[in-house]
């Protein structure tokens, strides 16, 4: 179905008007084009605000032009609205996590906006997460994935200035002092209302998708389209603990994986994955929670459930 009227939802930190007008005429061409209006987002807004205002102007498409910020906020705001419009990305970030495992163009602007324009709107999942900061608790919808431990304080400490000019690799830079910063943890999870775990952990990750920078699969088993998140625990710290846990990232689910075909995730001794639809956490001690690649602060207890099918998207 053709869309009558394209929001644009900009940020302009990532994405510069030039290269994004440039991709909008190369990808409408060949066809009468629709009618397109641009919303900027702001530091003190990444998209929530612009989103609304593209609705309010009667946008039937949403294009999130920028990072996995702004793809955040817009599928947050379309959940939470349930608005009828359906959803495009043109990934102009550095992670562009749901662009990866969804198969849209990472480096053609104009061929990610070509197929927002022309392809098939498919119901997606979203997750959602209750957590309790210091201020107060709060909802966020999130796309991709979230969790505390490394990867949260890898995401804190990697230098934007870095980012910029090489991209996902400025976080290999920030990995040393997120491995000494994630200390494990007393962890204990309810999945589902009825499976209760203790884990000592040093990171626990949900995600709604599975890969992420560099082809790494760190969720196999995650789809965006069946109904559920998919839980990582990574425990115990030290030499042999990571030695085990990038084992069986990297070899048992990975190339060994592709090698055999096999089509179930191997769990170690220091990677457990379950599928979950809600999951409770509580930690012993407070740790940096991220979401879909922010940083948002330190907590103890977060709450986790699925909304399948939450909107649509074009890819």
């Amino acid at each position: 179905m053709s869309a009558r009227h394209v929001g644009i939802i900009r940020n302009p930190a990532k994405v510069e008007a030039e290269i994004l007008d440039a991709a909008v005429r190369a990808a409408t061409i060949d066809r009468e084009p629709p009618r397109i209006t641009t919303f900027e987002t702001s530091r003190e807004d990444p998209g929530v605000g612009a989103t609304q205002r593209a609705l309010a102007a009667g946008a039937d498409l949403v294009v999130a032009a920028g990072g996995d910020g702004t793809v955040r906020a817009v599928v947050e705001t379309l959940a939470r609205r349930g608005a009828p419009a359906d959803m495009g990305v043109v990934p102009m970030g550095t992670g562009n996590l749901l662009a990866r495992n969804l198969g849209i163009p990472l480096h053609d602007p104009a061929a990610a906006f070509a197929l927002a324009l022309d392809g098939s709107a498919r119901p997606i999942d979203i997750g959602w997460v209750e957590v309790a900061l210091e201020d107060g608790p709060r909802r966020y919808a999130f796309a991709s994935m979230t969790g505390i431990g490394v990867d949260a304080h890898m995401i804190e400490q990697t230098d934007e200035s870095l980012k910029k000019r090489i991209g996902w690799l400025a976080y290999i830079a920030a990995m040393g002092p997120a491995i000494s910063a994630s200390a494990p943890v007393d962890v204990d999870l309810l999945i589902d209302g009825r499976t209760a775990l203790r884990e000592r952990a040093h990171t626990v990750m949900v995600g709604n998708v599975g890969i992420v920078q560099g082809g790494l699969n760190l969720l196999p088993d995650a789809s965006a389209e069946d109904g559920r998140l998919d839980l990582l625990i990574l425990g115990e710290n030290g030499v042999t603990g990571w030695v085990d846990t990038v084992r069986n990232l990297v070899w048992d689910n990975g190339v060994t994986r592709i090698l055999t075909g096999r089509e179930e995730s191997v769990d170690s001794r220091t990677a457990t994955r379950r599928p979950i639809t809600t999951l409770e956490v509580r930690l012993s001690e407070a740790r940096m929670f991220e979401l879909d690649g922010e940083p948002i602060g330190r907590t103890r207890c977060l709450d986790f459930e699925v909304q399948p099918a939450a909107l649509r998207l074009r890819c």
